[in-house]
């Protein structure tokens, strides 16, 4: 189905949709566009299918649940995605005391005393 029908089944307007496309929150199917000199119709529009309907509709439940706008998914999304972004979250969460700092830095730090105790002898 086109853009302006998954609107309407969504309870949503074509433009959000859209601008939830350019936020990376629909999957990445679109119609081919036709074969150069060709008469099919495509044109590179997006189609929606149950699948797409159903992933629209899950953003739009995690919206309303966690009280959070489709920027705010979408960049959870990234976190999720891209290991440099996680890191840098989390270090901003360690450093603000949102987050405890993982295991494996008190570890370190045992460590490092074990063998500064160990340097002394």
């Amino acid at each position: 189905m086109r853009i302006t029908e998954a609107a309407r089944r969504l309870g949503t307007s074509p433009r959000m949709l859209r601008y939830r496309e350019t936020l990376g929150l629909l999957p990445a199917t679109r119609d081919p566009a036709p074969a150069p000199g060709g008469t099919g119709r495509g044109g590179g529009h997006r189609r929606f299918g149950d699948a797409e309907l159903r992933a629209v509709a899950l953003a739009l439940a995690l919206e309303k649940r966690y009280d959070v706008g489709p920027a705010e998914l979408a960049f959870g999304l990234r976190v999720l995605a891209e290991p440099q972004v996680q890191a840098g979250v989390r270090e901003l969460g360690e450093r603000i005391g949102r987050l405890s700092a993982p295991p494996t830095r008190a570890l370190d730090f045992e460590k490092e005393k074990a063998l500064r105790l160990l340097r002394r002898r």
